[in-house]
């Protein structure tokens, strides 16, 4: 008999819609079956038993992929009363516990086997199938009955009591695709925004959304259009450059075709009302008793925020609305308690004081009502009491501290634009409530600490890795401005300092704009940098802000003069460059080996502030980039003065030999290296002769190739000195043993030329150890042009001799290293016999195209970069041209 809530599978419902993927058994595929399954369930507006379904789902995908390691399918059937969600694998032998067997489900502490429990928890309807290649675990989830009526209503009031609205109420619809494109863009949107459908459709709507986000902290824009629902406040950049405050409904829906897309709803922020969900009220039967209500959320709401951000901006309206005031604030202590940073206000240019850090008892601008309740009737009386009110219109303002276990969380305050508007009374009501969420907030708070050390770890760790992956300074200095830009700072510069009599030099810019990059360049590029204090810590720079609001007032002034010219778009860029600077710009030095290399610069847009929490994640991350800077710098210097003694070790251009082409290829083995083991050279010896050397000293690198800069110099002084070939070569041997421990084998085919009136060329050469060089003939036969003899370095007494060899017109002449012949593929080697293969196929090319068809020939042979030196040289007599 069947167990309770498990039965064999059954298709008495009638199916409406399926939607069915495989998983790959990989980790990441758990994540991926996750998705998928949200997105079915809500695009088939299930949105009540997604949550369940994704749980579900997770753990029996993960015993697929992860413990069974098999792929797993997924198939999600839609009924009338609810949907079935099947996942199979192909694992079927391994044994699964059934009920009713007096087999244990097993340890829900086990990562393993939890499906099964979780199944039991929480499916109305479970089973297992098997076939002879897959076991398959099902479960049924059926939606929860939706009574029939009104979901909220108000009750009838006086018009004089409606909200209201500056003129008539625009609700701008817009839908994002999958991609987080624009799709659609309506009349309203047009006018609230001032963008027309054609410059918006197709663009990313992060382009316009002026949203903050910290990195690990709250729900961004991107992650926000994912959810099934969303609503709340952000901001849309308009047309010129000022961010209107709206208040946005979110839905993701989905086509008849499977497409996902979020349609979102936007007003104004202060018509909020048109499409704000009322807050669920708790509603108590007829004759059921009351239960307890929480002062918590008779306060703040049910339910909850779950996030910080949405907490404290629910707090504050909360706080205003009760009161009746014009405007609310909140803030939040630091670790030590002596400064309070703004992190939420209503009523209040918020984006003016975001952030913002006062002191709490000491110092200009202190905050000296934060530890007790205080009520200020008249701050025209005492101005500078609440420092965030400076400047903002307010009179009258209660302020209450927030405390835990007696120690000061933070401050709230609200605020009215007439005097004497508050009393004692308002500030008992305050108090209570403030007590009431004081611990809610900490705890959100600590938690939001939690998660923004997590995500700098990941950010710096993330950084480290890029940072240590080059030791190119432009490289480096690109990395630096992209890894703060936008997720730091919404604009950085880069100053660098070459040595300590030099002054910061303007290195890099960038904006998270593309088009602000040139006038914030501009703007940079006219003042005087920040001066290179080595003192740890971000410091402010006014300089950027200043200067852009001169330069503001200035244009405008200019442009505003000419009555009879409109106002051109030079101001307009002015203005967008002094609105993309006139926030708070911030300077860290760049430290590295005790000595300040440059300046990292951070700025926000207009009337913006940083968290401290960022400047000092922006502090590490400059400790790290300044040293991967300053290596970049070495690594640079010692790059090119091993670039400069190298090239000092190649030979000078190659002269011109009549009735001879001559081409040269030389590849030095090794990152860097412009010289090593292998050489060659060509140099006049007297009238109408030329020495001509190829050779390979034993190994590569500097060592390597110190020794080819003797054997080079030694052949040029030895042949001008009218030695014979084999007298240079046994002097060039003895001049190699004297090294003693320095000293290397060294293989060498050396030889001179005599160009000929007949059109002819003749050679002596010597091959002392070297592979022998082959003569292609006009006919396209190859034969060595040489007979091998002892290589050099190793025995004092060589006996070397020399051979004649006669070019006729069209002759070829091809000389190698063996970094040519013994290319490798595994077992396989190009070797002699494959070189003379493919100089077989040369008759008739000139030495250029010769010399490029071996190299060529040599790259194609194996998929891998050579690992040896290699030197090609081609010489060939021309045939005589025909009249």
């Amino acid at each position: 008999m069947a167990e309770p809530g498990v039965e064999t599978r059954t298709r008495s419902s009638v199916i409406t819609a399926r939607a069915a993927a495989s998983f790959d058994p990989v980790g990441r595929s758990v994540a991926t079956a996750r998705a998928f399954v949200r997105d079915t369930l809500q695009g088939w507006g299930y949105a009540d038993v997604v949550d369940d379904a994704v749980v579900l789902t997770s753990e029996l995908v993960t015993n697929a992929v992860i413990h069974a390691g098999t792929s797993a399918d997924v198939l999600c059937l839609r009924t009338g009363d609810g949907v079935r969600v099947e996942v199979s694998d192909r694992y079927p032998e391994r044994e699964i516990p059934m009920q009713g067997t007096g087999l244990s489900l097993g340890s829900p502490d086990r990562e393993n086997g939890r499906g099964l429990l979780l199944c039991a928890a929480l499916a109305s309807r479970w089973g297992v199938d098997y076939t002879p290649t897959h076991k398959q675990v099902w479960f049924q989830l059926d939606l929860p009955d939706r009574p029939v009526g009104a979901r909220s209503a108000g009750p009838v009031i006086p018009n004089a009591l409606l909200p209201v609205t500056d003129e008539r109420v625009r609700v701008a619809v817009v839908q994002i695709d999958r991609t987080g494109a624009v799709s659609t863009w309506n009349e309203d949107a047009e006018h609230l925004f001032g963008y027309p459908a054609d410059q918006v459709v197709g663009k990313p709507l992060t382009d316009f959304a002026a949203w903050p986000h910290t990195p690990g902290i709250g729900t961004g824009i991107v992650e926000a259009l994912l959810l099934s629902r969303w609503e709340g406040s952000y901001g849309i950049r308009n047309s010129d450059g000022r961010v209107v405050p709206v208040y946005a409904s979110h839905l993701r829906v989905r086509d008849t075709n499977g497409e996902p897309s979020t349609v979102c709803l936007l007003v104004r922020d202060d018509e909020r009302a048109v499409i704000q969900t009322p807050q669920r009220v708790p509603v108590t039967e007829a004759g059921a008793e009351s239960r307890t209500v929480d002062p918590f959320e008779v306060f703040i709401g049910s339910p909850a925020p779950e996030d910080l951000d949405g907490l404290l901006q629910r707090t504050v309206e909360r706080a205003r609305d009760m009161l009746e005031g014009d405007s609310a604030f909140l803030l939040l202590a630091t670790d030590d308690e002596t400064e309070l940073e703004v992190r939420a206000t209503t009523g209040l240019p918020s984006a003016r004081q975001r952030f913002a850090r006062v002191p709490v008892e000491a110092g200009t601008g202190r905050y000296g009502s934060a530890r007790m309740p205080a009520v200020h009737e008249d701050l025209a009386i005492v101005p500078g009491a609440v420092p965030l009110l400076n400047g903002t219109g307010m009179r009258s303002v209660v302020t209450v501290p927030l405390k835990v276990e007696g120690r000061l969380t933070g401050s709230l305050g609200v605020a009215a634009e007439s005097a004497g508007r508050y009393s004692n009374e308002e500030a008992l009501r305050l108090q209570f409530a403030a007590d009431r969420i004081a611990l809610a907030v900490e705890s959100a708070r600590l938690g939001e600490l939690e998660r923004l050390r997590r995500g700098s770890l990941s950010f710096l760790v993330e950084a480290s890795d890029l940072l240590a992956g080059t030791l190119d300074r432009d490289q480096t200095l690109a990395l630096m401005a992209q890894m703060t830009v936008p997720t730091l700072a919404t604009w950085c510069a880069v100053y660098t300092i070459a040595d300590q009599a030099s002054d910061p030099y303007l290195s890099y810019v960038l904006h998270e704009d593309e088009e602000r990059i040139d006038g914030l360049k501009a703007l940079l590029s006219k003042i005087d940098p920040p001066d290179p204090v080595p003192t740890p810590g971000a410091r402010v720079w006014n300089g950027p802000a200043d200067a852009a609001h001169q330069a503001a007032l200035r244009t405008s002034m200019r442009e505003l003069g000419g009555a009879s010219t409109p106002v051109s778009s030079g101001i307009g860029t002015t203005l967008a460059t002094a609105a993309a600077v006139g926030g708070e710009t911030v300077v860290l030095p760049l430290v590295a080996r005790n000595r300040v290399i440059g300046m990292l610069t951070l700025g926000k847009p207009s009337d913006d502030h940083f968290r401290q929490e960022i400047l000092e994640l922006a502090e590490d991350l400059s400790r790290r980039a300044a040293l991967a800077l300053d290596n970049a710098r070495l690594y640079s210097e010692r790059m090119a003065i091993s670039q400069s003694l190298q090239r000092s070790l190649l030979p000078p251009e190659l002269p011109q030999v009549p009735n001879v082409e001559v081409e040269v290829i030389y590849r030095a083995a090794g990152e860097g290296n412009e010289v090593g083991g292998d050489f060659y050279d060509l140099f006049p010896i007297r009238d109408g002769a030329y020495g001509f050397a190829i050779g390979d000293v034993c190994g590569t690198g500097p060592e390597a190739a110190a020794v080819t800069g003797l054997a080079r110099h030694a052949l040029r002084l030895l042949a001008r000195e009218g030695f014979s070939g084999p007298a240079v070569l046994e002097r060039l041997n003895a001049a190699i043993l004297d090294e003693g421990a320095r000293s290397r084998f060294l293989t060498l085919l050396y030889g001179e030329l005599w160009p000929q009136e007949d059109g002819s060329a003749v050679l002596k050469v010597v091959c002392a150890g070297h592979p022998l060089p082959l003569r292609l003939r006009q006919d396209g036969s190859v034969e060595a042009a040489a007979d091998p003899q002892p290589l050099l370095g190793v025995m004092d007494d060589l006996e070397l001799y020399e051979q004649m060899v006669t070019l006729e017109p069209g002759d070829v002449l091809l000389c190698v290293t063996d970094g040519v012949t013994e290319r490798r593929e595994g077992t396989r080697m190009l070797g002699d016999d494959g070189l003379v293969d493919v100089l077989t196929g040369c008759t008739g090319l000139t030495a250029g195209a010769v010399a490029s068809r071996v190299l060529r020939a040599v790259e194609r042979f194996a998929a891998e970069p050579a690992s040896d030196d290699m030197a090609i040289l081609a010489m060939r007599v021309p045939e005589p041209q025909k009249n």
